[in-house]
């Protein structure tokens, strides 16, 4: 062996640090994956994905049920903004993560996986008014936390506008009440056909320590146009909660849906789904400002829909419906042009927007409305009235089931924090992992499993459900096509990367690794190989240790 052989072997051991002092040293580090970010849950997405990579579907669900406890709800009706910040559509298409959801959920109702019990009981009682997505999921989370909950809504069905609003075949009624039982199982007090109409007097009389007010906003808006000799007038959450009492109402052979959101595109689906020959939607606008997302009016238009874009609705005589043509200015407005247009239906249905029912806060001190006329919360989501708390489309938010889900979370740590004499600190947020942090030497094209449909000559007949899940093993590919951005997975790549022998050590299977910094030479290597990018070089004067002299 040559000289030069010798030196070189023994600075790759660096037992006894030869040659100059590293300035900056690798760090295992657990940063944010887009997904997570994007989840208003707050979903461990890259975590249950790697456990169904892994086959292990049980462990899977309970890391996902330990944020957000309605996965095969939300794997129908949620509208993924984990997917679209997915970093794998950079390269070929995102992951189907709300495909996963829902295979998961569905396989915990046919297993009857029981959500975790309670630890300790702490004798503590929370009101929960409304059992729709918020209040079901801080019912979830405060019971979990060892208080007695009980939740009380006006309707004969749990679900809120899961159940009133969205329709059947997006989201089976089986699968609905299978997650609220799950829920009811736990030991939540369900109460239905029971109207709050005075919140203290019922929070006192049950003695309740706290109360969530989480009824939705339900009152529909009307536009006041001049109306002549017209056919049925109605409104988009009364039309669908006649629907979803199974007393959906016939208007007609030609209905007109008024509106531009995802609750306009659904009611002009059901209409055509009870027997309309003839379903159009008026929006004022055009489609790049439509409030619904983009495949709700595919879907819509796919079915027969006729979406008349650029129309404001300005009179209607008997079955003549006159609209002023729209066109859009210099700044996106849409303006009239001068122009009319008529258009003939037999009935119309408003779907433009909801409001809170503000007739219950009355006589409930401190509790103040924001300017769009919803409940003014604080940081900790209480009202003005101590011990209230709101939350859900009560507040100021954007509105969707998977909001709604994450402000039960958000108000039942809240709650639990304010039960025990203190405030909810949440933890700190990673750093957010882009697709240019990415170090992909592994990057291959595998799109994502296509997700199949009912056909729409057939669906439109019924109720039917129209999105058909993926198969366990069309699951678990998906799950093998995310790039765990940010979070380690064990592959090896700076084990062997690593030029100094003994530098990275192994800790066992979901153990990740370790440095031994008595080794490494701070090369960088480990950093330039991480395809995720869970290794940052870091200051040596910022890292724990202490090197032998």
């Amino acid at each position: 062996m040559s000289a030069k052989q010798i030196v070189r072997n023994s600075a790759c051991l660096n037992t006894k640090s030869i040659g100059p002092k590293p300035k900056m040293l690798p760090v295992y580090k657990d940063y944010l994956p887009p997904c997570n970010q994007h989840c208003p849950t707050g979903n461990d997405i890259q975590g249950f994905l790697a456990l169904v990579r892994d086959l292990e579907f049980k462990k899977a669900w309970q890391k996902l049920v330990i944020n957000q406890p309605m996965p095969a709800i939300h794997g129908r009706v949620c509208y993924h903004p984990c997917e679209i910040s997915c970093n794998r559509a950079h390269t070929d298409s995102p992951v189907s993560i709300q495909q996963v959801e829902r295979m998961l959920g569905d396989l915990a109702i046919d297993q009857k996986w029981a959500y975790p019990t309670v630890n300790e009981e702490t004798n503590r009682k929370i009101l929960i008014i409304g059992a729709g997505p918020a209040g079901l999921a801080a019912a979830y989370h405060l019971r979990l936390a060892g208080h007695q909950v009980e939740i009380r809504d006006a309707n004969p069905h749990a679900g809120g506008m899961m159940n009133y609003g969205i329709p059947a075949y997006r989201l089976p009624r089986n699968i609905l009440q299978q997650e609220v039982e799950k829920i009811t199982d736990m030991g939540v007090k369900l109460t239905l056909n029971h109207k709050v109409t005075d919140i203290v007097a019922e929070k006192e009389q049950g003695e309740f320590d706290a109360v969530f007010l989480a009824i939705g906003a339900q009152i529909g808006r009307h536009l006041k146009i001049p109306m002549e000799d017209c056919g049925p007038i109605m409104e988009a959450t009364e039309y669908l909660n006649l629907v979803g009492n199974d007393q959906g109402p016939k208007l007609g052979k030609r209905i007109v849906v008024l509106g531009g959101g995802n609750t306009a595109m659904d009611t002009a689906r059901v209409a055509k789904r009870l027997g309309a020959e003839e379903v159009m939607v008026i929006f004022f606008s055009d489609r790049n400002h439509m409030t619904a997302h983009e495949f709700e009016a595919d879907e819509a238009e796919a079915e027969g829909v006729k979406i008349h874009w650029m129309r404001n609705l300005t009179s209607i005589h008997g079955t003549e419906f006159t609209m002023d043509i729209m066109a859009l200015d210099e700044n996106g407005d849409a303006k009239p042009t001068g122009e009319v247009e008529t258009l003939k239906a037999d009935a119309m249905v408003f779907a433009i927007g909801q409001d809170i029912e503000r007739q219950l806060l009355s006589g409930v001190e401190n509790v103040e409305l924001t300017p769009d006329g919803c409940i003014k919360v604080n940081e900790y989501m209480m009202t003005g009235h101590e011990g209230i708390f709101a939350g859900g489309d009560m507040i100021s938010s954007s509105r969707s089931v998977t909001t709604s889900t994450g402000h039960g979370k958000k108000v039942a740590r809240n709650i639990d924090a304010w039960l025990r004499g203190g405030v909810y600190l949440s933890e700190e947020k990673h750093q957010v992992v882009t697709h240019d942090m990415l170090q992909l030497w592994y990057e291959i094209d595998s799109n994502r499993n296509p997700i199949n449909e009912v056909a729409v000559a057939e669906r439109v007949k019924d109720f039917t459900e129209v999105v058909q899940g993926l198969t366990m093993d069309q699951a678990v590919y998906e799950a093998t096509r995310c790039y765990s951005c940010g979070n380690c997975f064990e592959c090896d790549g700076c084990y062997g990367a690593c030029p100094e022998q003994g530098a990275i050590i192994k800790l066992g299977k979901g153990n990740r690794y370790k440095f031994d910094y008595e080794k490494c030479t701070g090369c960088q290597a480990c950093v330039n190989q991480c395809p995720c990018h869970a290794i940052a070089m870091s200051p040596v004067s910022d890292i724990p240790f202490t090197l032998k002299k």
